[in-house]
């Protein structure tokens, strides 16, 4: 039988590696995914998902107003449907979450979401709070704090390294405008106006000596 799953973290935790590399399983066993990614997320280009170690795939992209099953129902009209796979779900509405599930109960077709949990507030974002209720099957991709805890909160910085604890909830950023954080570390940081450390990645020589990081990537379509 199909399920709905959630696969959540906080930012940087590898989230996106892991759908396009479920994409590129199902792909290699002759099996078709379709893959959903927000058009509000277009940090690498419209309708492109693409992870931090440079894997990319395309995907149709998505506004609020969007019925992704009828997305999806129309697609099997043309081919076989063996997968969906949803990026940035956390920016899913209500209703999509239950088209999601449907796309399951009615469809047959397995729906695998990978999204953040909170925002930079500590507060659930719409998507996930309804992925957590109806999914049939949660799982946490683990990340670590700065600390070495485990990092299951995020916060939005400013220039000087200080937690913002006002704004719009989505604000499209990387590594320079969000850090992940236990949740120790988020009361010191936005609650207690500590200023947060920020760490100077160590380079390997496979990723200095790696060619697909001049090319900008590595395609997996």
């Amino acid at each position: 039988m199909a399920k709905l799953f959630f696969n959540y973290s906080s930012m940087n935790a590898g989230k996106t590696t892991v759908l396009l590399q479920s994409a590129h399983n199902y792909r290699e066993r002759g099996l078709t995914p379709m893959l959903f990614t927000p058009k509000l997320d277009d940090r690498y280009g419209e309708g492109w998902i693409k992870s931090r170690i440079g894997l990319q795939a395309r995907a149709t992209i998505f506004t609020s107003d969007d019925d992704l099953f009828e997305a999806t129902r129309e697609q099997l009209e043309e081919r076989n449907i063996h997968c969906v796979l949803v990026d940035e779900a956390q920016f899913l509405s209500r209703d999509q979450v239950f088209q999601l599930s449907e796309i399951v109960d009615r469809l047959n077709i397995p729906v695998l979401c990978f999204g953040l949990r909170t925002d930079f507030q500590g507060e659930l974002f719409e998507g996930s709070k309804h992925l957590l209720a109806w999914a049939d099957e949660l799982n946490e991709i683990k990340t670590i704090c700065y600390t070495g805890r485990k990092a299951n909160m995020v916060v939005r910085v400013d220039d000087d390294g200080y937690a913002l604890k006002e704004g719009a909830q989505v604000e499209i950023g990387g590594n320079e405008r969000y850090v992940s954080v236990s949740r120790a570390e988020f009361k010191k940081v936005f609650i207690g106006g500590e200023r947060i450390k920020f760490i100077e990645p160590v380079k390997s020589e496979t990723d200095e000596n790696d060619p697909d990081n001049e090319k900008g990537g590595s395609s997996l379509l």
